[in-house]
Parts: structure tokens; C-alpha cells; sequence
């Protein structure tokens, strides 16, 4: 029979030999583990710089692998981001869903994509693949396009100036396009269309649930090709968000669209007169959109021509000129007062009478031509979409925050009150943004 001693040397062995190899096996796991563990940001940044030729706001994402930037002009309302892929689309990680996947469920697609166009499948032409339809917002021109599937990387938000890491998703749908939609007043060189809308595949709702943050975003747009402005998505981060806030219920249209209640339009502190019903419909027809891809605020006809003689009266010691296309209402701008607030202010009333939106009289105002100022509203017709469409230069300048969870709309209730100044974002400039710039110099030259 073994001594005790004999039995303790033997258990001891046992339990070395079991610990060394449990250590041995898992250790690779274990590095495995730590060195591919998914980044988790909780904020997104993309800079968004404006092109003067268009008045068009474009931004820069990081796509396919080898990984390359891409412009895209951003689309407040867009249901997906869809890039051309008719001219070189090169990606080793590029995939084409099969019709009727989870993937095409998502997208909400129910159609099977044949392609006829090339004799080998590329990207954008694969058959019994999801079938989605890519509109061009500008000429709002249609087109089949392939649901894909490629990485995109955006910069994470680290509230410092230095180098931020890049967030990966490896597996964001988009919509894989033909060059002929790229037609019409686009700026030159860009790629395609970044959809912001409340859909499941949007850009922002994507990369929230691939992320897991909470989904919302927010814009500031810079009114200068010089500045650069950002778009946030996830958690907002106090060091760029104003102050003081004021929020207005959000309602979201049938394609995605964004829509804020407008109970009524003040000038000079007087209620402007009109068919007020035009903006309490929400869907379809009526209410009040925003949009990024509409250079000035849209008016229906009848809601514009009682708002540019009120707003006229109030500004009836200043001599009207001929009226510069798209613009109605134009003014000596050598008369006008020099003042910011010399001009009439106007105030959108929202859905909480105690809340408005105030635009002060020189930002209701836009420099059409030399010693000419002119309303920077435009009359819409008779059949506009929504009786107002809040344009991409009454956006500018003022922080807007998109609480897609809360269904609530954010912005900076006076910008005279609270000074805001988007190009405050060109302090986040890192040296990959200005990689991405030169890349998009260099395309558009």
C-alpha cells in the first residue's frame, strides 16, 4: 500500500499536469478572443462639407476592402445609401444577398434581381438577388439596383482632437446602383446617396444596431465649402451639443421621411394668416418635412404667397427689385438695415404653442446677386408633398438632433440667444479626414 507521502506526490502531479493543460489548450482561444474582440463606440462621427456649385452637403465614408473613400451627398430622407457600381467596383469582400434571405427581409425587398446587362456577374448584377429600388433625390428618377453587402468603416468619437479609431461594420446592405441614376445637378465626383431616413437599413440605423447604441443622430451643416460640419450618430456627446435645446414631437412618413407639426408661422411677432390645416397633416400630403436635399424652405402655394406679403409689409421701407429665380421676393440689400436683426424675424410656432423655432431676419434672407437679398423661401406649387419642406439652408448653422427612440426633433430655439457655429467642427479635423478631402479633390478634378 502507497505511503501518504507517496499519494500527496502523486495528486500533486495529477493537478500540475491538469492545470498546464487546460492552460495550453485555451491559451490560443483565450488570445484569440482578446485580439478580435469587436470595437464598441458609442458615438459616430462623419464630416460633412458643403458644395458650392449645388448647395448640396456631402460626406465621406470608408468602403469595400482594399478599404477607399467614397462621396456620397447626404440625404436627410434617403431609406438606404446606395453608391454607384457600374464603374470599378472592387472589393474582395463585396456579397449579393440571395432574394427572399433575412437580409432581404430587412430591407423590406420581395423581389428576386435578374441581371441581363453583363455576361459575368460583378457587383450590382447577380441573379436571384434581392431587388430594391435606388431613387435620386434631386431628379427623383428610379432604378432596379442590387441589395449588397460590403464594409464600411466610420470614425469613432472619442471627444479629444487626436486619432480616433475607425468602426467597422463588415456586413452593411446598401444598394448596389447603376451609373445612369447618378445623373442631374449632383456635385462632381461623387459617389452615390447616404439615406439618413427611418428605415431598418438607413445609415444611422445600421450602424446602430450593428453597434448597439441608441438610435439617433444629430447634424450640423456649415453654410461654408470652407468649414466642415458632422454628422453624430449614437450617443450625442455633451462637449458639441448646445446648451439649451428645444424638442417638438418627430412623426415619420411612409418612406421614412421626417416630419415635425407646425401649428402656425409668426413675422415680427404677428401671426401670418393662412389655411393652417396644410400643416397639420403629417402623412402624405400636408405637414411640415425636413430635408437636406432641398437647398431653401419649400412653401405650397398658398401658405407662400400669404407669407411673402406679410413678410413684405414688414419690411415695406426697403425697395423691392426684380425677383431672382427660384426666389419670389427680392430687396435692395444696400437699404436693408445693418443690423442681423434689421429684418423681419419669423417663427415657426410647433405643436407645443410654448415651443418655436425663431430664424432671424439676415438668416431669412440669402445674397441672390450684387446689392440683391431675396426671401430664402420658394414657392412650391400647388401639389408640393408637404405644405412646408424645411430646406438645407435654414438647417444650416443650427444643431438639429434626430431622437429617433424618443420620437422627438431637436434644435436650438434661438441662434441669436445661443450662438451656435458648425465650423467649430473643423476642430475635430484628424489627418484621415483630410486624406478623405484630398481623395475627394482628386476625384472631382
Amino acid at each position: 500500500m502507497a505511503s501518504p507521502t507517496t499519494i500527496n506526490k502523486f495528486a500533486t502531479t495529477i493537478f500540475t499536469l491538469v492545470i498546464l493543460s487546460t492552460t495550453i489548450s485555451d491559451s490560443k482561444p483565450l488570445v484569440h478572443r482578446s485580439s478580435s474582440a469587436p470595437f464598441k463606440p458609442n458615438t459616430l462621427i462623419l464630416s460633412v462639407t458643403k458644395d458650392n456649385a449645388t448647395s448640396l452637403h456631402v460626406t465621406i465614408l470608408r468602403k469595400r476592402t482594399p478599404q477607399i473613400a467614397v462621396p456620397l451627398v447626404v440625404d436627410l430622407n434617403g431609406r438606404f445609401l446606395w453608391v454607384n457600381c457600374d464603374d470599378n467596383y472592387l472589393s474582395s469582400t463585396y456579397t449579393a444577398p440571395f432574394c427572399h434571405s433575412a437580409q432581404c427581409s430587412r430591407a423590406g425587398v420581395h423581389y428576386c434581381h435578374k441581371c441581363r446587362s453583363s455576361p459575368t456577374p460583378r457587383p450590382g448584377c447577380h441573379n436571384n438577388t434581392c431587388g430594391v429600388i435606388a431613387t435620386n433625390p434631386l431628379t427623383h428618377k428610379n432604378s432596379v439596383s442590387e441589395l449588397g453587402l460590403d464594409v464600411v468603416s466610420v470614425r469613432a468619437f472619442n471627444g479629444g482632437r487626436g486619432v480616433r479609431r475607425w468602426a467597422t461594420d463588415p456586413q452593411f446592405l446598401f444598394a448596389c446602383a447603376p451609373s445612369s441614376l447618378l445623373q442631374g445637378p449632383l456635385p462632381q465626383g461623387v459617389r452615390g446617396i447616404a439615406g439618413l431616413g427611418h428605415t431598418p437599413v438607413s445609415l444611422p440605423l445600421q450602424l446602430a444596431s450593428h453597434f448597439g447604441f441608441r438610435p439617433e443622430f444629430a447634424m450640423c451643416l456649415s453654410p461654408l465649402s470652407t468649414d466642415k460640419g458632422a454628422i453624430f450618430i449614437g450617443n450625442i456627446p455633451s462637449e458639441v451639443a448646445p446648451k439649451t435645446m428645444a424638442y417638438t414631437p418627430l412623426t415619420i412618413g411612409p418612406q421614412g421621411e421626417y416630419f415635425i407639426l407646425i401649428r402656425s408661422i409668426n413675422i415680427n411677432n404677428q401671426t401670418v394668416p393662412f389655411n393652417t390645416t396644410l400643416l397639420s397633416k403629417t402623412r402624405g400630403f400636408g405637414g411640415t418635412m425636413i430635408s437636406t436635399t432641398i437647398p431653401y424652405t419649400i412653401m405650397e402655394h398658398s401658405v407662400y404667397n400669404t407669407f411673402s406679403q406679410f413678410f413684405a409689409k414688414q419690411l415695406s421701407g426697403v425697395p423691392q427689385v426684380q425677383a431672382v429665380p427660384p426666389f419670389g421676393l427680392c430687396f435692395d440689400s444696400r437699404i436693408l438695415p445693418p443690423t442681423r436683426v434689421g429684418a423681419p424675424n419669423i417663427d415657426f410656432v410647433m405643436q407645443n404653442r410654448n415651443v418655436s423655432w425663431r430664424i432671424f431676419g439676415y438668416d431669412a434672407l440669402v445674397s441672390a446677386r450684387p446689392n440683391v437679398s431675396c426671401l430664402a423661401f420658394v414657392d412650391g406649387g400647388t401639389n408640393t408633398r408637404a405644405g412646408i419642406t424645411i430646406g438645407a439652408y435654414q438647417l444650416e448653422n443650427n444643431f438639429v438632433h434626430f431622437d429617433l427612440f424618443g420620437s422627438r426633433f431637436g434644435f436650438i430655439p434661438s441662434r441669436l440667444a445661443q450662438p451656435f457655429d458648425c465650423s467649430m467642427f473643423n476642430n475635430f479635423t484628424t489627418g484621415a479626414d483630410q486624406l478623405e478631402l484630398q481623395e475627394f479633390a482628386s476625384i472631382r478634378n
